[in-house]
């Protein structure tokens, strides 16, 4: 999987979410890496995207 930075973080920013999307997507922490990352299915993270979109979360 190919891991990427959310496209609200700018470049300069070191507080960042990265994502890596598949069958399921994974999020971590760009300053904690190796603390591992949090795994979601992927219809569950787009139902979270879909949330935040509408302001339904």
């Amino acid at each position: 999987m190919t891991w990427h930075k959310s496209s609200y973080s700018g470049p300069d920013n070191a507080n960042c979410v990265e994502v890596a999307e598949g069958a399921q997507t994974l999020v971590r922490d760009t300053q904690n890496r190796h603390l591992g990352h949090l795994a979601f299915p992927a219809p569950e993270w787009d139902a979270f995207l879909t949330a935040i979109r509408n302001d339904t979360l």
